[in-house]
């Protein structure tokens, strides 16, 4: 049984980080479809929300490397709000 339950909760944090940005359009108008679209394609993860216009998205993704999230978002614009938590040590905190 208690194997199963320590399976269930790696399972559960499949993907570590829950990586939060804004990305601020820079030279270019910002599209979060394609943004959106190169996320999928191209890192692993879950969880993802792109939402806004095209001064301003929004991005929410669970992954194991948010710096190549960070990355990638800085290229298409100015990059700002950033938070990156680490779900595993928070959920030990509150459960701990």
């Amino acid at each position: 049984m208690g194997v199963n339950s320590i399976d269930a909760e790696d399972d559960q944090f499949a993907y570590r980080y829950d990586t939060q940005l804004l990305i601020d359009r820079r030279d270019k108008d910002l599209d979060e479809d394609e943004i959106s679209e190169y996320i999928t394609e191209h890192f692993e993860g879950n969880s993802l929300i792109a939402a806004g216009d095209e001064d301003l998205v929004k991005i929410h993704f669970h992954t194991n490397e948010p710096w190549k999230i960070l990355e990638y978002c800085n290229s298409v614009g100015e990059i700002f709000d950033i938070v990156v938590e680490d779900m595993i040590r928070q959920t030990n905190g509150l459960h701990g």
